[in-house]
C-alpha cells in the first residue's frame, strides 16, 4: 500500500452533516444566528450533550476557562482520535502522525523544528514578500470597479504559505479551491454532486497526491522551504516517513487556510458601514491590538474536538471516558467573564488573551505569519483605500469548522497620499 492509500483510505465524511441540529449543523454558520446560540449556552452552569444520531454525540464547551482546560490538558483529553467534528465517532488516520494529531510528548517532538522555521524572526525577514502578495491581491479594488474581498482573501494566504513552502504559483489558485471545499464540503458551491463524503474523499486525494509529488521531487533538492524541514524532521530516532511528510505539508498550508483569510473577511463583512475602520485608518498605531480584536472577534476556526481519555468533571459535568468534548473557539472569545463588554470590537482591547489561535501544546504554529501577514494587510488596506462600501450581500460558508465568508462584494475609494 502506497502513503497515499495509506493516508486516504479511512478519509472519512462529516457523519453530522445530514443529522446534526444543533451547533453541529453546518448550515447554522451560513443562515443562523449562531452567537445568540453561543449566549445562550454560555448562560448554563454545566455543559451541553449534543445527540447528532443514535451512536454519536459530543458535550459542548463554550466558556473560556473550560475551553483552556479542555485544550491545555492533553492527559485527559485527547487529540490522537480527532479534532474536528467531520470524524465524529471515527478514528484519525492521521492520529499519531500529523502534528494536529498527535499528543505530547511526541507532538512536541514533531513540531519543535517547523516552529523554529515559522518563529517570529524567521518571519520578519520574509516582510517584504508578504507586502508585496498583499499589494497583489490588492490591486483590483484601485481598478474602481466592484471587488471580492472574500476571493482575494483566500488567495493571501496560499501564496504566502506557496512561497514559504516552494510551491510553485501556477498551482495556488487550483490548491485554494481544493482547501475550500475540504473545509466547507457541505456547502453547495465546493459540494460535488456525490454529496459531502464525494467532495471530502475527492479533495484529500487530490490534495495528497499533490504533495505525493512535491515530497519526491523535493527529497532529492533539499531547500530552506518548510517542506524540506518536514522532510528532514527526526522521530523516534529516524526521518518522517513519506505518509507523516505528507500529511503534515496538507496541515501546514490548510492552517494557513483558515487562519488568516476570515478575520478580514469578518470585519469587511460586518463593520463596513458602522465607522470602525475609518477609526482605525485615523490611528494605524492600533494595529497590533486591533488585528488581535478581529481575530477574536472573527475567530475563523469553530471549533477544535477532543476525546476524554478517562471519567472527568467540568462545569458541574460529569464526563465519561471516551466522550467527545467539542470546544467552541468563538464562544470562549465572547465570554465576558474574560472579555468585558464581549460582543463590542474596541481596537484598543488590552488585555486580549483570545483563543482564536488554540491555547496550550497544540497553538496554532502558524500563528506569528498570520499575525505579520494581517498587520500587513490592514496597514496597506486602510493607508491606501477608503469609502469601503458593500456591493452586493456577502455570503457566509456553510461550515461547521471555519467562521467566515466565502463571498464578500465591495467598492472603495482611493486614500490621498499622507
Amino acid at each position: 500500500m502506497s502513503p497515499l492509500d495509506d493516508l486516504t483510505k479511512a478519509a472519512p465524511g462529516c457523519p453530522v452533516s445530514a443529522a446534526a441540529l444543533g451547533l453541529a449543523e453546518p448550515a447554522l454558520y451560513a443562515n443562523g444566528d449562531f452567537r445568540t446560540v453561543w449566549r445562550n449556552l454560555r448562560e448554563a452552569d454545566r455543559l451541553t450533550w449534543e445527540q447528532v444520531d443514535g451512536q454519536r454525540g459530543f458535550w459542548s464547551v463554550v466558556r473560556y476557562h473550560d475551553a483552556d482546560v479542555v485544550l491545555r490538558d492533553t492527559r485527559r483529553f485527547t487529540s490522537e482520535r480527532g479534532t474536528l467534528l467531520n470524524i465524529l465517532g471515527m478514528d484519525d488516520p492521521a492520529g499519531g502522525r500529523q502534528i494536529a494529531a498527535t499528543d505530547p510528548p511526541r507532538h512536541t517532538v514533531m513540531r519543535a523544528r517547523l516552529q523554529k522555521a515559522m518563529a517570529i524572526k524567521s518571519i520578519e525577514r520574509q516582510h517584504a514578500m508578504i507586502e508585496a502578495q498583499v499589494r497583489e491581491v490588492l490591486q483590483p479594488l484601485r481598478d474602481g470597479g466592484t471587488f471580492d474581498f472574500a476571493a482575494a482573501m483566500l488567495a493571501l494566504p496560499v501564496a504566502v504559505a506557496g512561497i514559504s513552502m516552494g510551491l510553485p504559483s501556477q498551482d495556488w489558485p487550483w490548491l485554494a479551491g481544493l482547501l475550500n471545499a475540504s473545509i466547507a464540503a457541505d456547502d453547495p458551491d465546493y459540494q460535488l454532486p456525490g454529496g459531502t463524503q464525494q467532495t471530502l474523499d475527492n479533495a484529500h486525494r487530490q490534495l495528497f497526491a499533490y504533495f505525493q509529488d512535491i515530497y519526491r521531487e523535493r527529497r532529492t533538492k533539499l531547500g530552506d522551504d518548510l517542506v524540506s524541514v518536514l522532510i528532514t524532521t527526526e522521530v523516534d530516532g529516524r526521518r518522517m516517513s513519506p505518509g507523516e511528510v505528507m500529511s503534515n505539508c496538507y496541515s501546514v498550508l490548510l492552517g494557513a487556510v483558515v487562519t488568516t483569510p476570515h478575520s478580514p473577511n469578518y470585519l469587511l463583512a460586518e463593520h463596513i458601514e458602522d465607522g470602525l475602520l475609518d477609526q482605525w485608518a485615523a490611528d494605524l498605531s492600533v494595529t497590533p491590538t486591533a488585528v488581535e480584536e478581529a481575530l477574536r472577534l472573527g475567530s475563523p476556526v469553530s471549533h477544535f474536538m477532543r476525546y476524554a481519555t478517562e471519567d472527568t468533571e467540568l462545569r458541574n459535568t460529569r464526563i465519561k471516558a471516551g466522550d467527545a468534548v467539542v470546544v467552541w473557539l468563538g464562544a470562549a472569545n465572547r465570554d465576558e467573564e474574560v472579555f468585558p463588554a464581549g460582543e463590542t470590537f474596541d481596537l484598543r482591547r488590552r488585555p486580549n488573551k483570545h483563543i482564536a489561535f488554540g491555547i496550550g501544546p497544540h497553538y496554532c504554529v502558524g500563528h506569528s505569519v498570520a499575525r505579520v501577514t494581517l498587520r500587513i494587510l490592514f496597514t496597506e488596506l486602510l493607508s491606501s483605500f477608503t469609502d469601503f462600501a458593500p456591493a452586493g450581500a456577502p455570503a457566509r460558508l456553510h461550515s461547521n469548522f471555519i467562521s467566515g465568508y466565502k463571498s464578500l462584494p465591495i467598492t472603495a475609494g482611493h486614500r490621498e497620499a499622507r
